[in-house]
């Protein structure tokens, strides 16, 4: 039997890590807040959604970062670079989410409550470490989203780990609650990115 691809295995197989782009290519606002948007409704830990954004676009601010993120050139090419934060305070808004979680009729009042508590015992209770591990595994996830959803609107991206966090945060002066996680750059490919192996699945699973 043939299968025919679906749209969303398209994108999937479409969606490649692009490093050269088209200059002087502006990505509206209003797009890129669309886009955000969209992605954020990809899970996370306890619904905390302990990510925040910070998008790079304007030209002297591109120039700062690009010693930080190692001299790549797709942030000062690309259209913006959106970099991926966690909030180490996420548990703070615990009231707030689910308090709307019982305006929009998803969950009763004592649930909801139950929640907010279990969430604030247990962010709160955890070690640094720990609860960056959580942060940083949601980040993951909404950032697969956006970049998916960046191809989708017809953009390229490429995600980066390989940056100074540290300085990132000096110089773009974080609150001490955020840490920088990933940086992803997006605009419209100049050259085509290259294709990439992957190894079978059969050889990466185990059924038991």
């Amino acid at each position: 039997m043939i299968s025919t691809q679906t749209a969303t295995q398209q994108i999937m197989e479409d969606r490649k890590s692009v490093r050269k782009y088209k200059e002087g290519v502006t990505i509206p606002q209003e797009k890129l807040m669309e886009l955000l948007q969209l992605a954020t409704t990809a899970p996370s830990s306890s619904n905390m959604q302990p990510w925040r954004f910070l998008v790079i676009q304007d030209e002297e601010a591109k120039k700062e970062l690009l010693p930080i993120a190692f001299n790549q050139e797709q942030i000062v090419k690309s259209s913006a670079t959106i970099a991926i934060l966690g909030d180490m305070k996420m548990y703070e808004n615990a009231q707030a989410i689910y308090d709307a979680n019982v305006e929009q009729g998803f969950m009763s009042r004592e649930i909801a409550d139950n929640m907010i508590q279990n969430s604030l015992n247990l962010y709160a209770g955890l070690t640094d470490e720990a609860l960056k591990g959580v942060i940083q595994f949601d980040a993951g996830l909404i950032s697969m989203q956006i970049m998916l959803l960046a191809k989708d609107m017809g953009y390229d991206t490429v995600p980066m780990g390989g940056f100074n966090k540290q300085q990132f945060a000096e110089h773009f002066k974080l609150p001490e609650n955020e840490f920088p996680v990933v940086l992803i750059s997006i605009g419209e490919a100049a050259t085509p990115a290259y294709g990439s192996s992957r190894i079978p699945a059969e050889q990466l699973t185990r059924f038991i």
